[in-house]
């Protein structure tokens, strides 16, 4: 496997999404790292979007509900380089109806070698980091080789 060094600003943009039974956890979260959260670009779905922005008073770009696409919708803007950091805070013990997507989302991120969190400890250290104040390069995956050849 080859591959290519890529760069995050140190303006993030950050996704964030959280079952319905995590969504309360989530928010406490984003209400303590206020502050943090409000200097990078953040990414929701749905209600998890229109919670965060209504709570803190900061602007979030809301996609579609998770059920609904939403989940998709990320997935497509990480392959796009458009997210940067994946906080999850998914539910494994309710059974999902929507689950091949949560499980999409999750793999998506891991290919693209983007930084996830999927609980509340997770996330503390990604965001007590000293990476999230500053630019950062690493290595991804280069796919070129795969897209590039011929059918």
């Amino acid at each position: 496997m080859n591959y290519k060094t890529t760069r995050m600003e140190k303006t993030k943009k950050i996704a964030l999404v959280a079952h319905d039974n995590k969504k309360q956890d989530l928010l406490e979260w984003a209400k303590f790292n206020r502050q943090s959260l409000a200097k990078h670009h953040l990414y929701a779905t749905g209600t998890t979007g229109k919670m965060i922005e209504s709570e803190l008073d900061v602007p979030v770009t809301k996609l579609k509900s998770g059920p609904l696409g939403g989940d998709q919708q990320l997935g497509a803007k990480i392959s796009d380089g458009e997210i940067d950091i994946l906080i999850f805070f998914w539910d494994p013990l309710e059974p999902q109806p929507h689950d091949p997507d949560v499980k999409a989302l999750l793999r998506i991120a891991v290919v693209w070698n983007i930084p996830v969190a999927c609980d509340r400890a997770s996330a503390d250290f990604i965001f007590s980091s000293h990476l999230m104040a500053e630019e950062y390069s690493w290595r991804v995956p280069d796919y070129s080789e795969h897209t590039n050849r011929s059918i």
